[in-house]
């Protein structure tokens, strides 16, 4: 009897940054690695957070056996809270630290109770379904990272999580070399690994370069030096903490996830701090300026931040002024510049000095650059190469790198989000796409806003709105009152008056012609003949294409 093919499914996260999500099938089992969201784009409007399109997952939820976590960034677990509405049922497997900050997530959306928690460590095998799976330990911009591998009747699959190799982390846990030699001696069937970086020559560098550069500002800054970081980011907080500690500055830490996420880092034994370093926010004003450090959020100008409040004069603990020096700790996230630097502007408006050139502000990446790309093929010498992670020229480069190093080129695969890898006896093959795309969470509304309600807001933004309210009398279908014309965000030229007057014309002449004919017309097809009438009209006039919304009264 046949076996039933390996199916590798990316549901985010591969042709683009961020919602990363893939999931695993043979038979009966699904493994889902990962499911992450995405900030929203300025084109968004009114959207807070993206997220996968599960409908794949929600249609074979009972064969579901597992999501397995490579670490806690939110652009691998931040989806977490609105998937688990559909699959409460399933385990997530993750480190110590990964699941304690997912707890920390699901608690604010009441779901920490009732989710089911499989706490795993690298080195430790462990069975999701049919699929044997054991993880690796990594470095990346978080403790607590992992890559995994996964038995398969094919052969083994790496997935690397989000990696560089780092020789000297903040934490002293390194990627752990000796590991993948030993996954490479037994015979790799298909890796799959971060692509973030693949465009950026040479190497990453080490997160200690930061520290270095903290330690330059901390010794000049005059005033309060106040940085902005992911919550996520243990490791440069603790690094800013020490090295204000040494400078003889205490550090008050602003921002509920930031707030969240260090306590839970500190009760499960992750983050460390001297003796009396730490001040609650109420005390800031309580010590003199050159004492002071503040870490808080909002490192990708997101509306709601604290420092986006800070920057706006509106933060309840912290105004900012002539003497602060805020630091940007991290790389804006494409599509998220313009918010970053809105912020920016503000922060030097106040009086502020600002440190967010990529030259001077402290920050490294946590993702591998080619040469360390270079180094994890050649290591794992794969049989077949998935690149992941990162925006599609991203995916072609890390490809054609895998080429370069003995990848057969049939055999190196880049993909997009829908598209299914089928592994078999004969081979690697990209077969059917399935459903995927995004999710709009937009307030408490998940997936209420869809492509036509974007539609719709995209219009109305362009190009404003156009209300005609019309009375009928039901018996006879004559006009009784109106048409009544209200405009919001339609700005015509001067001669606004004649267009309202002939769009009035146009749509009685409209109305006429729907009413001829024995039977009244409908509602439905008075409003359509109006929309009709009005939108050409405006369209001929000032090449703009407001919303047309028609308004029938029948008397």
């Amino acid at each position: 009897m046949a076996r039933s093919p390996l199916r590798i499914i990316p549901l985010g996260g591969v042709g683009e940054i961020g919602k990363n999500m893939l999931a695993l099938e043979i038979g009966e089992d699904i493994l889902v690695v990962d499911a992450g969201l995405m900030f929203p784009d300025e084109q968004m409007l009114g959207i807070d957070l993206v997220i996968p399109d599960i409908a794949y997952l929600r249609q074979r939820k009972d064969r579901v056996r597992g999501f397995l976590m490579t670490h806690a960034h939110e652009d691998h677990i931040g989806a977490l809270p609105y998937v688990l509405r559909d699959l409460i049922h399933v385990p997530i497997y993750g480190t110590k630290l990964t699941i304690g900050l997912i707890k920390t997530k699901l608690r604010e959306h009441k779901l920490a109770d009732r989710a089911t928690f499989c706490e795993i460590a690298p080195g430790e095998p462990f069975s999701i379904g049919g699929f044997r799976c054991d993880s690796y330990y990594v470095c990346h911009s978080i403790p607590d990272a992992i890559g995994v591998t996964i038995e398969t009747p094919y052969g083994t699959i790496v997935h690397s999580g989000d990696w560089k190799f780092d020789h000297t982390p903040v934490d002293g846990r390194q990627t752990d070399f000796a590991r993948l030699a030993a996954i490479a001696a037994k015979g790799v069937l298909l890796l799959m690994s971060d692509s973030t970086r693949a465009e950026v020559p040479g190497y990453t560098q080490s997160e200690r370069h930061v520290g270095e550069m903290f330690d330059a500002i901390m010794s000049r800054a005059p005033g309060r030096v106040i940085t902005t970081t992911f919550a996520s980011n243990i490791s440069r907080i603790k690094q800013i903490v020490d090295i204000a500690s040494a400078w003889g500055r205490k550090t008050a830490i602003v921002g509920r996830s930031m707030e969240n996420y260090t306590k839970t880092a500190r009760e499960l034994g992750y983050l460390e701090y001297p003796e009396g370093s730490i001040v609650s926010p109420h005390e800031i004003g309580k010590l003199p300026d050159q004492e002071i450090c503040i870490i808080t959020t909002g490192s990708q100008g997101e509306p709601t931040s604290a420092l986006s409040r800070m920057a706006l004069g509106d933060h309840r603990h912290v105004a900012v002024k002539e003497g602060d020096t805020v630091v940007m700790s991290a790389t804006p996230i494409p599509g998220n510049e313009e918010l970053v630097t809105r912020t920016i502007d503000n922060l030097f408006k106040l009086g502020a000095e600002v440190i967010y050139d990529p030259a001077t502000r402290p920050h490294v990446s946590g993702h591998a650059s080619q040469e360390e790309l270079k180094l994890l093929l050649n290591i794992i010498r794969p049989k077949y190469f998935l690149p992941i992670h990162g925006e599609y020229r991203m995916l072609v480069r890390h490809a054609r790198i895998a080429m370069d190093l003995g990848v057969e080129p049939k055999n190196a695969f880049v993909i997009t989000n829908g598209d299914v890898l089928e592994i078999d006896d004969k081979g690697a093959r990209v077969g059917e796409k399935i459903q995927s795309g995004v999710v709009y969470v937009d307030g408490l509304g998940v997936g209420d806003v869809s492509h036509s309600v974007m539609r719709d807001r995209w219009s109305i933004g362009s190009d404003g709105v156009f209300l005609v309210v019309v009375t009928i009398e039901q018996r006879t279908g004559a006009v009784v009152a109106g048409p009544d014309i209200v405009t919001k965000g339609f700005v015509p030229e001067h001669d606004a008056a004649e267009i309202v007057e002939l769009a009035k014309q146009r749509i009685l002449e409209g109305l006429a012609e729907a009413q001829t004919g024995e039977h009244l017309a409908e509602p439905t097809a008075l409003k359509d003949a109006i929309h009709n009438s009005v939108a050409s009209l405006l369209y001929e006039r000032t090449k703009r294409r407001p919303m047309v919304l028609p308004v029938i009264m029948q008397v």
